[in-house]
């Protein structure tokens, strides 16, 4: 299919301009480098650095030291209901019998306690426990704070906000796959700073370059600490969570694991594809691997499709949102005349739903460029249809002059291209959707209104 064909070519187009680590490919079995140095893998293509490790060995053991339990990667994790909802989830070298999520509105006295569930998950040759709890009986429009209480110990108070109903901004991240995380820590450090009242962050999918390597999602979380404890991630699967480290497709393991998201009534594609709500808008995260889900699965598109007209169905909200990784849009590729421009597998198979549900705006990401194409209908410019946007690319990996400008662009990141971000205010009047540099130079604007 045409969409594996784009990851084919995207990954030879990295290979020939070099950004992927030149050398042997180190195996997690005999990764030894990283009590030594930095390490960087050619396959996966990452850096991880000395001085990461050693901060986050010391934040251990001074925790240690003042009595908290040790915990790596506390997150908040979106959930269906964010008014009164919340998912909570970090990881642990230790198994601990009595591990529970405490929370209070911010400042009071009285403290509720939700109970962790521990689940071992090993990928990689590597194992952790992994804690989920779920907070489901919080009030709409406040401000808590939430600790973890284990075996005794606590740790500290870490902020909460709970949706009031009304307007609110998040961040929007597209892909952060990377040869080496720190410009995805730069950018999405930057961006928080920058928009310190935003309510949750998405990530566009292909958070890292390889599902399987584990050393990759430490990566992706230590970029994001101080931000995804504070506020809840929203994540899309990508096509790179679905590699295994012979650059093979396996089920998304680490991904379904990492992530607890809302139930979409299905067991066998449970944490593929799911919707929340967040103020005056419902937002659906699509799985676009259909291709490589076809080596495991069957029905997968049908199945959400389904699943998709019923959940649009059932929505009452003003504003309806899609999140979907691999782009709607073909683009023809430099150097290669047989390849015509025109629409996507995908496209070909969402773009008449998204016409008959209503759908305002479609973010999509896998093409590692800014695109705004305006709106769509029917395959063709219209102004009744939703805005398309590609959202960019928020790692390392790039590639230059490799795709043909579409008739639909209407605007296009400024060339060579480099890291973006975007921010999304949503009020029952109207959605404003802006671009940013990673200095936060401003380089589209997008306002809707109904």
């Amino acid at each position: 299919m045409e969409s594996r064909k784009d990851t084919q070519i995207m990954d030879k187009d990295r290979e020939s301009k070099n950004e992927r680590a030149a050398g042997p490919k180190l195996s997690r079995r005999k990764f030894l480098a990283i009590c030594a140095g930095a390490v960087v893998l050619a396959g996966g293509g990452w850096a991880f650095s000395r001085t990461q490790l050693a901060d986050r060995l010391a934040s251990h053991a001074l925790g240690a030291a003042q009595g908290k339990p040790v915990l790596s990667y506390l997150r908040q994790v979106i959930a269906t209901d964010n008014a009164h909802a919340r998912t909570i989830m970090w990881q642990s070298d230790v198994k601990w019998q009595d591990a529970v999520v405490e929370y209070r509105l911010k400042g009071a006295k009285d403290i509720a306690a939700s109970p962790a569930e521990r689940e071992t998950f090993s990928d990689d040759g590597v194992t952790v426990e992994l804690y989920t709890a779920r907070l489901a009986d919080l009030e709409a429009g406040e401000a808590y704070e939430y600790r973890i209480k284990a075996d005794g110990q606590c740790d500290d108070w870490h902020a909460l906000q709970t949706d009031d109903g009304g307007a609110f901004s998040a961040l929007i991240f597209p892909d952060s796959q990377s040869n080496d995380y720190t410009d995805w820590k730069h950018l999405a450090q930057g961006a928080a700073a920058r928009n310190e009242g935003a309510d949750f962050f998405i990530n566009m999918g292909d958070l890292v370059d390889n599902g399987e390597d584990h050393r990759q999602w430490d990566a992706w979380f230590d970029a994001v600490a101080g931000i995804i404890d504070r506020i809840p991630v929203a994540p899309l699967m990508g096509n790179h969570e679905t590699y295994n480290e012979d650059w093979k497709v396996r089920e998304p393991v680490a991904y379904l694991h990492e992530f607890a998201l809302p139930a979409n009534g299905s067991e066998e594609f449970a944490g593929r594809y799911y919707s929340f709500d967040y103020g005056p808008a419902h937002f659906i995260v699509l799985d676009t691997q259909t291709d490589e889900a076809a080596d495991f699965h069957q029905g997968l598109l049908e199945t959400q499709q389904a699943w998709f007209r019923e959940d649009v169905r059932k929505t009452d909200k003003k504003w309806k949102i899609v999140l979907m990784h691999k782009d709607p849009l073909q683009y023809r590729i430099a150097n290669r005349p047989e390849r015509q421009e025109g629409f996507s597998d995908e496209g070909r198979a969402w773009m008449p739903l998204f016409d008959e549900a209503g759908i305002d705006i479609v973010f999509s990401a896998h093409l590692h460029t800014y695109r705004n194409r305006g709106h769509i209908k029917n395959f063709e410019r219209d102004a009744s249809g939703p805005l398309y946007i590609l959202t960019g690319v928020a790692g390392n990996v790039r590639y230059p002059g490799l795709w043909v400008d579409h008739a639909l662009d209407k605007t296009v990141a400024p060339q060579p291209e480099t890291d973006n971000y975007l921010t999304i205010c949503v009020k029952d009047a109207g959605v404003e959707i802006a671009c940013f540099l990673p200095d936060g130079t401003e380089i589209d604007r997008e306002t809707l209104q109904k």
